[in-house]
């Protein structure tokens, strides 16, 4: 089984099915669904989507995640209706890509052509004939370091990030910001490595290497769309991060 949500007008429903696979399409407003089968039904993933635990083999957020407002609740939504071992295929617009880190700085909007995230722009859809659900446009957008973590919060780990295709405006900024990413990059692990000594060495280079290679990476910073392909590693039962060095204790300010 695979879960398509949001599933949208059904375009990646519609190829799972030509390609054999047997999809379950859900989404907040199905009305925009086109496909005569299979079903598409309602679900606002922040209330849970209707389905057992560990039933399907694959998940695929094409285009969603941005849109949700508790992204760490989503992900173990994911991680509840996983098999173990089952893939989550999350696509985004980049934003880790150089031009949505310069646009970032210039005025906090996604692309140099946008305004930053407001209410007229991105209230997306709203039918009060169908409920009070707001769907929003692009609010929630977070780059490749917080996607990883929230992954890993919730029992997921990262199997592959996908090219899918360039960014004009990335790559005219490659060449002046690089060398600066490449040196406050490497300036940033080797500090991190040198804290918390109480912390295996081979677990913090384990987390900070990973974290490296993603913000060094030509492809993450010129990509146009994020194209993460996660497996579930652990269920949510079995996921716990608690360092005692790192929690603050009852009591302590913080």
């Amino acid at each position: 089984m695979v879960v398509d949500l949001p599933a949208g007008n059904g375009v990646t429903t519609g190829l799972l099915l030509h390609y054999g696979a047997r999809p379950e399409p859900f989404d907040l407003f199905p009305e925009y669904y086109l496909l005569q089968e299979p079903e598409c039904r309602r679900a606002d993933i922040m209330s849970g989507i209707p389905l057992e635990s560990e039933h399907a083999c694959m998940v695929i957020c094409q285009e969603g995640i941005e849109h949700f407002s508790d992204q760490i609740k989503v992900f173990r939504e994911f991680n509840r209706i996983l098999k173990q071992g089952g893939k989550l295929l999350i696509t985004t617009p980049s934003y880790s890509n150089l031009a949505a880190r310069f646009s970032y700085l210039l005025f906090e909007s996604e692309t140099a052509k946008r305004m930053p995230p407001n209410e007229i722009d991105d209230v997306w859809m709203s039918d009060k004939s169908i409920g009070d659900e707001i769907y929003h446009g692009h609010i929630f957008l977070t780059g490749l370091q917080k996607l990883r973590l929230m992954g890993r919060l919730a029992g997921f780990k990262i199997s592959a990030i996908r090219y899918t295709r360039i960014s004009k405006g990335s790559l005219v900024l490659l060449p002046f910001f690089y060398p600066f990413i490449v040196i406050s990059s490497y300036l940033r692990y080797f500090r991190n490595m040198r804290k918390h000594r109480d912390i295996a060495v081979k677990y913090k280079r384990e987390v900070y290497r990973e974290q490296l290679r993603i913000n060094l990476s030509l492809k993450n910073l010129l990509d146009h769309h994020s194209f993460v392909i996660f497996e579930k590693e652990k269920s949510l039962a079995e996921v716990d991060f608690r360092t005692e060095s790192v929690v603050r204790p009852f009591g302590q300010s913080m």
